[in-house]
């Protein structure tokens, strides 16, 4: 009795057919003794439950398990009623008349002593509120089963009975139902599985896409590109004519359950919510982003009930009104919109709690004006930043928060650009991006967004500059220190003119020019420059303003590094107790400025108290930071660093290892940090005495350095001189001067001929010349290297002496003992006057005056077979 829905033309023997026909299994002896029991298929509208029921009651009538088989449209009790009216008519001759037709029929149903049993199935069909079924259950029988499907995941339908949730088709399931429903089409494999993704795998949407292109002829790459077309709504991609009987187009699939979730209390927020929701990402949002103020804004103004109390409307630049929503009700809301299995959620997976099929999402969109999708992108965002904390410490809620913000990107961006200028998300996903670690993406993110900010807002605009000084910022982070320098010197300018001397946009600005500045080699030049903009920033801000501080601390680190290690050191420790006090112990720019004296302390040479201060720091900074935060990442760095400078190599290679693990999996393996760590590991093997597995490992770094930064990054050449020093220390002399002849050629390129780095390269190709046996050679090339750093350095430069050392060295290896006795006596003395009598560097120089006297001694004796 009734009318059993016909099969797909394409049906899918889905995992759920064996799972419900487990749940419904009644057989031997069991059936005696325990009541079948009822199967609740439950889904999202679309996911083909009543196929499934179909398929079920089917396969049962034809093998000839069942005496009576009753299919029941159930989408209203009158409905319901109607069909066992009919049942009663067709198995009991009842008056269809009666009312008591139906309860007659549910007594029939009821198993009765001395009576030959009836083996019934009674499917109730999109069964829509739990509370039609109210007296219309059919009975527990032990040879009777009842199924029901509905779109509801209430418990008053699920309580004591098997629930079997149907999701989307699995990608391998939708592959095979497009590969027979297309039997004509040519496209590949890859095509059928990009369109079953674009469609999130639905089997609803699959066949209505299978029948529009057989209707139509049109190849699967222009059907994807209408679903591509954000201008193109949902409905347009519909067949005329829809497949397999069914009633409704997808964009119509689910409007009959957004109308009942809304006058479920809390009234009129199912909607306003699952408009939010659609805005954001399908695979994952945090509940905390939908029960936010701005989110329960957003409710209190679009209830969709006509009974709602009328919203406060916000005043122009006030901000919101006052929130009338509670978050109660937002929570509510969202068990309202699960109950119609139109979201998932997962409380215990809090950062991707609420999931939404991306065609509803793209259904609901449909549905909204201009205006209405403006209102809702424009909260999506404001919920998007209202919960992004200060502090990432949990890098996975950070990167949910990311791709829900790329997801509101996709679709809204314009209305992000509206208003007041570039809305504050797009600026922190950027920040995020960096903060973790990624800062090559961050490059790539803030160069699209300061782009359309000078298009649409114009060059002048605040929000185009301060984008344009994040762009700065992270391409120096990035490695372009020099770049980064010039573009914030041009930025600055611009910046001056535009928003003043005193704007904080301004002292920004400023405060990056130092600092590229310092990272491009003039260390003198940034700390000088940031006094000065210290000065500007504590009259302006104030003495104890974080940015304050931040300036304190950059000055410090500048200063150590232009030389004043004793006046760095005490300032260090002076801007600690300052900052413990303003803004405790455990802000991020406390535990920062704890790095930097620790560091201090190691470099000034005391490599095993600097490792015992960072690790007290990594310990607070797990506590408050979390494991994989940059900041704690980086201590863990630099205390395996001092590690190792305090003597234990094996155990920092190991250090370095763990954290190298960690670093792949947080920033990915072509992250810069990664990179170095991984040099780290590969240096500290070295030093622990593996030479030779040291300079392979720098090899395959350096392919990989060239390959994410390029050959003229400072890494690269960097990893280059790393190559060639390790593969010296392995035996290999001949091959470190050849690494470093290499080395030399991009660094001439790059930094120029006369820059340190590249003067020091020169002197190691002739270092490992010398000890490959070319003792002439490698005397001529320090030679020629000692004119230029006289030149370049000055006659009493260190690094003069120490050429000079060398090319002495060569000359006696060469043959020539006296020119290097000579030649050492007088570099004696100049070390006696520029550097001290008994600096270490002048205490070497002795021996060799001596020894290579004795050897000019030596080879003017005739040789007899005492000195052989």
């Amino acid at each position: 009795m009734g009318t059993i829905p016909a099969s797909a033309v394409c049906f899918q023997d889905r995992a759920e057919v064996a799972r419900l026909a487990a749940a419904l299994a009644d057989g031997g002896a069991a059936v005696v003794t325990q009541p079948a029991p009822a199967g609740v298929v439950v889904g999202l509208g679309g996911v083909g439950k009543t196929q499934l029921a179909a398929h079920y009651a089917r396969t049962a009538w034809q093998a000839g398990n069942l005496d009576v088989l009753v299919w029941i449209t159930a989408t209203t009790p009158q409905s319901i009623i109607t069909d066992y009216t009919q049942a009663a008519t067709e198995l009991l001759g009842t008056d269809p008349a009666d009312p008591q037709a139906a309860t007659a029929f549910l007594a029939w149903l009821e198993p009765k002593a001395g009576q030959r049993p009836c083996r019934w199935l009674a499917v109730l069909d999109d069964v829509t509120d739990p509370a039609d079924l109210n007296g219309l259950w059919p009975p527990t029988s032990p040879t009777g089963r009842t199924l029901v499907t509905t779109r509801r995941q209430d418990a008053a339908l699920t309580t004591g009975r098997h629930r079997i949730p149907v999701g989307v088709f699995t990608p391998a399931e939708s592959l095979a139902y497009l590969t027979r429903a297309l039997p004509t089409h040519t496209e590949s494999d890859g095509q059928l599985a990009g369109l079953a993704q674009d469609l999130g795998h639905l089997p609803l949407a699959l066949s209505q896409a299978a029948a529009y292109l057989t209707d139509t002829s049109m190849p699967v790459t222009d059907y994807r590109q209408i679903l591509a077309d954000r201008t193109t709504a949902l409905r347009d991609a519909a067949p005329p004519a829809l497949p397999d009987g069914q009633a409704l187009a997808v964009a119509a699939t689910w409007s009959l359950s957004i109308e009942h979730a809304d006058r479920l209390p809390p009234v009129g927020l199912a909607r306003p919510l699952l408009q939010l929701a659609a805005s954001l990402d399908a695979h994952g949002i945090p509940d905390t982003v939908l029960t936010s103020t701005p989110a329960c804004t957003y409710l209190d103004r679009h209830r969709t009930s006509p009974n709602a109390p009328v919203p406060t409307p916000a005043s122009p630049g006030t901000g919101t009104p006052e929130q009338e929503v509670p978050e109660r009700d937002a929570r509510l809301a969202l068990s309202v919109l699960r109950r119609f299995s139109l979201i998932e959620r997962t409380p215990d997976t809090p950062h991707t709690a609420v999931r939404v099929h991306q065609l509803v999402q793209r259904a609901v969109r449909d549905a909204l004006t201009p205006d209405q999708n403006q209102q809702t992108a424009r909260a999506a965002a404001d919920a998007l930043l209202a919960v992004w904390p200060d502090s990432e410490r949990d890098t996975a809620l950070a990167q949910t928060l990311r791709a829900n913000a790329a997801a509101l990107t996709g679709h809204a961006e314009d209305v992000l650009y509206e208003f007041d200028g570039v809305h504050g998300v797009l600026v922190r996903v950027g920040s995020s991006l960096g903060n973790t670690g990624q800062v090559v993406a961050a490059v790539e993110h803030f160069q699209r967004i300061a782009g359309v900010a000078r298009g649409r807002l114009g060059p002048a605009h605040p929000h185009t500059l301060a984008v344009r000084g994040e762009l700065v910022r992270w391409r120096g982070e990035a490695g372009d220190a020099a770049g980064a320098a010039d573009a914030s010197a041009e930025l600055l300018e611009h910046m001056t003119r535009v928003l003043g001397n005193e704007h904080p946009t301004t002292l920004s600005a400023r405060g990056n020019l130092a600092r590229f500045r310092g990272e491009a080699g003039d260390a003198a030049g940034a700390a000088d420059s940031l006094a000065e903009l210290l000065a500007d920033q504590v009259r302006v801000l104030g003495d104890e303003h974080p940015y304050t501080l931040a300036v304190r601390g950059e000055l410090v680190r500048w200063r150590w590094k232009a030389g004043d290690a004793a006046g760095a050191t005490a300032a260090s420790a002076k801007l600690l107790e300052h900052m413990e006090r303003v803004l405790g112990n455990e802000h991020p720019t406390t535990l920062s400025a704890r790095g930097n004296l620790a560091c201090f302390r190691g470099e000034a040479g005391d490599a095993a108290g600097a490792a015992d201060a960072f690790a007290d720091l990594l310990t607070d900074q797990v506590r408050v930071l979390g494991d994989d935060h940059p900041d704690t990442l980086t201590t863990r760095h630099n205390l395996a660093c001092f590690r190792g400078e305090a003597g234990d190599a094996a155990g920092a290679a190991d250090a370095f290892a763990d954290l190298l693990a960690d670093r792949v999996r947080v920033l990915g393996y072509d992250h810069p940090s990664t990179l170095t760590t991984r040099g780290n590991v590969a240096c500290f093997r070295g030093e622990a005495g593996d030479a030779a597995g040291a300079a392979d490992a720098f090899a395959d770094l350096l392919a990989d350095r060239v390959r994410a930064l390029g050959d003229d990054h400072p890494d690269t050449l960097a990893t280059r001189r790393y190559v060639a020093r390790w593969r010296g220390r392995a035996g290999d002399a001949a091959g470190a001067a050849a690494a470093y002849t290499e080395l030399v050629e991009h660094v001439v390129r790059v930094l120029g001929p006369d820059h340190p780095d590249t003067l020091t390269a020169r002197g190691n190709i002739a270092y490992w010349r010398g000890k490959a046996g070319d003792a002439a050679g490698a005397a001529a090339a320090f030679a020629d290297l000692l004119t230029d750093r006289v030149r370049v350095l000055g006659d009493d430069h260190p690094s003069t002496l120490t050429t000079r050392h060398n090319l002495a060295w060569c000359q006696g290896e060469a043959g020539d003992a006296a020119g290097a006795a000579d030649a050492f006596a007088k570099l004696l003395a100049d070390r006696v006057r520029v550097l001290g009598y008994d600096h270490p560097d002048t205490i070497a120089t002795r021996p060799h005056v001596a020894y290579w006297r004795g050897m000019q001694l030596l080879m003017n004796r005739p040789m007899n077979e005492q000195d052989q």
